[in-house]
């Protein structure tokens, strides 16, 4: 079980984001609509931690999410083990944005992933945790029939990925 500060997408983003995931889905390519509890938003964390105050972390992130955030997404791109997600261009404020807020849970002495870490994070917005090397033809089909997709991050949260309950900010 992990908590994550992450960027949320207005509506317009994440319906398409949704709509590419039941796409996949009805192709036989399982994303997080159907992973776990099923109660997976579409996302891009800032960062991910492995042991927390939540009300501190709350307190210490609320500040920073003061805007929306523009992304663009022209790509596919996959981590070990299979985890598929489409790749933004960032600009200098997303990086500042993740750095604040990794800041932040830091002086709460919450626990940050190493994954996270500013300089080795990668941002991403995950489509499907295990994909399957046949199955990857379907995915990017499917992918680039999206991409390029100009997106808005609107809001922020918390999100337990462990039970998907999540904490707007």
């Amino acid at each position: 079980m992990a908590l994550a500060v992450c960027l949320l997408f207005d509506r317009r983003t994440d319906r398409i984001l949704r709509a590419l995931w039941d796409r996949l889905e009805d192709r036989g390519v399982p994303t997080l609509k159907s992973h776990t509890h099923g109660r997976h938003v579409p996302h891009l964390s800032l960062a991910v931690l492995r042991e927390w105050d939540q009300e501190k972390v709350t307190q210490a992130v609320q500040p920073l999410m003061d805007g929306p955030v523009g992304l663009y997404f022209d790509a596919l791109g996959t981590f070990r083990r299979g985890r598929a997600w489409l790749v933004p261009a960032v600009g200098v404020d997303v990086l500042e944005l993740q750095e604040k807020a990794v800041s932040a849970v830091r002086e709460t002495g919450a626990d940050l992933h190493r994954h996270y870490e500013p300089g080795r994070w990668v941002p991403h917005c995950t489509l499907a945790p295990r994909v399957p090397l046949v199955s990857l033809p379907i995915l990017a089909a499917a992918v680039y029939d999206v991409l390029p997709l100009e997106a808005t991050a609107d809001h922020a949260a918390l999100i337990d990925s462990g039970t998907g309950q999540v904490w707007l900010l």
